[in-house]
């Protein structure tokens, strides 16, 4: 496995650290934009701020040739980090509810953009060994899907170059070292829904004079349940999380109002709608089936489409991938049911994509597992993405993930 340079490495590290300890929220990483826009001018790239609002875009021309998009995403989540690590985050951000809330990298983005920067650099450094356009995008809100759907809409393909291939990563909780990646639907699509159930408020020693809109949202969340397991084929996958359930504010009130916040998960386009359908109907049932005084509220907060790697892409892409940490530590993960909005930069621009998971886990966690089934019972036990005390390790996770992008854009821009 290439190591790279000794004191690179070690800057990166420091990068990362930095980055780790300030997450910025979503449509608000200008410190994180700023560092990423210094970072590419200083290694020679033409640089464009505020591209769909907080996005960064570089631009690295070396000769006739294709042009490659390299892609990392910036924020962070409204969440508080319990990792205990000494550069932990307790920096704090405003939510989309003008919230006072923790933030942290619970995510991994903090690697993403750590790897991207390490690949321009060396890119940068190396141009006989290449040809053609880098087309380096830092995209902000990732975590609200809204973020590569913003940059597109300023003018991405207008004002830069139309890539013939996106690439990119997300680091997740599989043995640092190892890289996987899958042809075909490789992540799932997203919807975010929120619902408000209205009732009747009154007093909770009398609840025969209100409409309990608690009740009605414990039915709800309870029938929502049977979407994925009555009415989606056990060959199809729909996950409906019901993530938030806000009502109430002492415990002999009836409130007015429930708010419940779903996310959705799908790779299939008919499902994906008859799954959106049926929470329609159930939410419409329960309601009424409670004599509400209204309707609900059902709004859509976000949505896109699955990730689909494009398959010969993917065979295209996967030898220089086994050429930085071996052909066996190069897997398909199976169909990975988180969710990503980097395939919309790729449709935009009529090209395939190629996205892959970098391993980020200590390894000597792995060090007794013999066989993939071994190695997934033990990523189970792992704090994985969006937990509080998720934390990758820093090396070898960052050397891999720079070579990773090194190869693959080598790949893509031959020399």
């Amino acid at each position: 496995m290439p190591t790279g340079d000794t004191s690179g490495d070690a800057a990166l590290a420091g990068l990362y650290r930095d980055l780790h300890a300030h997450p910025e929220l979503s449509f608000a990483e200008t410190r994180t934009a700023g560092i990423v826009a210094a970072r590419m001018r200083a290694v020679g790239l033409e640089v464009t701020e505020g591209v769909g609002r907080t996005g960064v875009v570089g631009v690295l021309r070396n000769g006739d040739g294709p042009t490659a998009l390299l892609r990392a995403d910036m924020d962070g989540l409204p969440m508080r980090e319990d990792t205990g690590l000494p550069y932990a985050s307790t920096a704090r951000g405003i939510d989309r509810d003008g919230a006072d809330v923790p933030a942290a990298h619970s995510c991994g983005h903090d690697v993403h953009v750590t790897c991207l920067l390490g690949a321009l650099a060396e890119l940068a450094a190396e141009r006989t060994a290449w040809r053609g356009t880098v087309l380096a995008v830092f995209q902000p809100a990732e975590e609200i899907g809204q973020g590569a759907q913003a940059m597109i809409d300023d003018g991405l393909y207008e004002r830069f170059p139309v890539p013939a291939v996106v690439l990119g990563q997300h680091v997740a909780p599989l043995p640092a070292g190892t890289l996987a990646v899958r042809p075909g639907p490789a992540f799932a699509a997203a919807d975010a829904v929120r619902i408000v159930l209205h009732g009747r408020g009154g007093h909770g020693s009398r609840p025969e004079t209100t409409v309990d809109p608690v009740v009605m949202a414990a039915a709800t969340v309870m029938r929502l349940q049977t979407i994925a397991s009555r009415e989606v084929s056990g060959t199809d996958t729909a996950i409906v999380t019901v993530g938030a359930l806000r009502a109430g504010t002492k415990e002999n009130i009836i409130p007015d109002d429930a708010e419940l916040l779903l996310s959705v998960r799908t790779f299939d386009e008919g499902v994906r709608r008859r799954t959106l359908d049926a929470i329609t109907r159930i939410v419409n049932a329960e309601a009424a089936a409670s004599d509400a005084p209204r309707p609900p509220d059902i709004a859509p907060m976000h949505g896109f489409p699955a990730v689909v790697n494009d398959v010969d892409a993917v065979a295209r892409t996967r030898p220089a991938l086994e050429g930085v940490v071996g052909a066996e530590r190069v897997f398909d993960p199976g169909p990975v049911t988180g969710s990503e909005d980097v395939g919309l930069l790729a449709t935009a621009a009529g090209a395939p994509c190629v996205y892959w998971l970098l391993g980020g886990a200590d390894p000597a966690a792995f060090a007794r597992a013999t066989s993939q089934e071994e190695v997934v019972a033990v990523v189970a036990e792992l704090p994985s993405n969006h937990s509080p005390r998720y934390a990758p390790v820093i090396e070898p996770t960052i050397t891999v993930g720079v070579q990773a992008l090194v190869a693959a854009a080598h790949e893509w821009l031959p020399a």
